[in-house]
């Protein structure tokens, strides 16, 4: 494979440092065209769909892509904001808080996202870093539990891409925050946020994406990684094992994932009389299609419709300034060594900055 045109090399160049904060993507538009090309980008991935590349082909093209898109479409209308997709606006606003809190804490590092599928693409953002001069890149998954099917894909794209560099940069990669201190504390106080608002329900359910159960079999970790999140969430919160269940949502096809599966769990104890539920979504750093829609809507109307009387979900982190603080020290921890500390005069520039970055989204927070 022939390497990408470098830009000429200068000595004496000083290197700068860049964050990379990825998440999984979203449409340009919830148009059935535009949902149609993520889908086909996403589903195209061998890491997301294990299956026989000629087998899958067909049911890509011929089952799923003419026959989904425009339900998912419709879908995704129903969470579409004014601003645009609900993911992309929360990580653009994530990116610009962590730049601002980094540079508070006296670290001169470019901080930007990308996304593994749709725009703004991983591979165009680590070559507009490479056009900046960034010869330190961290890369930060949106994800806080390691999945073959999500963390390795990013993984894989970030070295595809680099195998067409000719001067490739020094990388770090952030595997996994699952028991992230910081990542814990913030889940607890939004979690109590919620309740000094609304009351204490009867059961807590922490709901994660699903992977297919022969995943686990094969070593992922990310069963084990989701279990751990919830233990130690309950643990923060006082929980006995009778409060709180771990689920897994967003099954697809007819082959087994991880149970137990969060629409039948909500059911069965709507059914068994339980009166309220609260439903949190630890694996996802920022609302989307998943939260908002399959469990704010899908999963209410499930509750409610089995027997259920009351259904509350708690928000994702998105901008919560506890969980912005703890992602930036989850990046320093992985910086450590790195040369990225301001001088007096460039830290008062940056505070300045951030503090319009805060005031920013908080009156973008408080129109929607």
């Amino acid at each position: 494979m022939r390497p990408n045109k470098e830009p000429p090399y200068k000595h004496g160049t000083i290197a700068r440092t860049a964050i990379v904060l990825v998440n999984l993507g979203t449409p340009d538009a919830p148009t059935t065209p535009a949902v149609r090309r993520y889908l086909r980008q996403f589903l195209s991935d061998p890491r997301v769909v294990e299956i026989p590349k000629a087998v899958w082909w067909f049911i890509l093209n011929g089952i799923i892509l003419p026959f989904r898109s425009s339900k998912s479409a419709a879908k995704y209308a129903s969470i579409w904001t004014n601003d645009g997709s609900p993911l992309r606006v929360h990580t653009e606003r994530q990116t610009s808080l962590l730049r601002g809190y980094l540079g508070e804490r006296g670290h001169d590092v470019q901080v930007v996202h990308a996304m593994r599928y749709g725009r703004p693409g991983l591979p165009e953002v680590l070559e507009k870093l490479k056009a900046d001069g960034c010869d330190r890149i961290l890369i930060v998954p949106a994800y806080p539990q390691y999945s073959g099917t999500t963390t390795a894909s990013i993984f894989d794209a970030v070295f595809k891409h680099y195998s067409t560099v000719r001067n490739v940069p020094e990388l770090r990669l952030v595997k996994h925050y699952h028991d992230n201190e910081g990542y814990i504390q913030a889940l607890k106080k939004s979690v109590l946020a919620h309740w000094d608002n609304h009351g204490k329900p009867e059961k807590l359910v922490m709901s994660f994406h699903g992977v297919p159960k022969r995943t686990l079999m094969l070593g992922d970790p990310y069963h084990c990684e989701c279990q751990k999140t919830g233990r130690l969430l309950a643990q923060q919160l006082q929980l006995g094992p009778e409060q709180y269940v771990v689920t897994f949502q967003s099954r697809f096809g007819k082959a087994e994932w991880l149970q137990p599966y969060t629409a039948p769990t909500l059911q069965k104890l709507a059914r068994e009389g339980t009166r309220r539920v609260d439903v949190i979504c630890p694996g996802f750093i920022s609302d989307c299609l998943e939260t908002l829609e399959e469990i704010a809507m899908e999963a209410k109307q499930d509750f409610l419709t089995a027997g259920g009387k009351e259904f509350h979900y708690v928000p994702c982190l998105n901008e919560d300034h506890a969980w912005i603080s703890g992602l930036a020290e989850i990046a320093e921890q992985h910086m450590i060594g790195w040369p990225t500390v301001l001088t007096p005069m460039m830290r008062e520039e940056v505070r300045k900055e951030a503090e319009v970055s805060r005031q920013q989204a908080s009156l973008l927070g408080a129109r929607e």
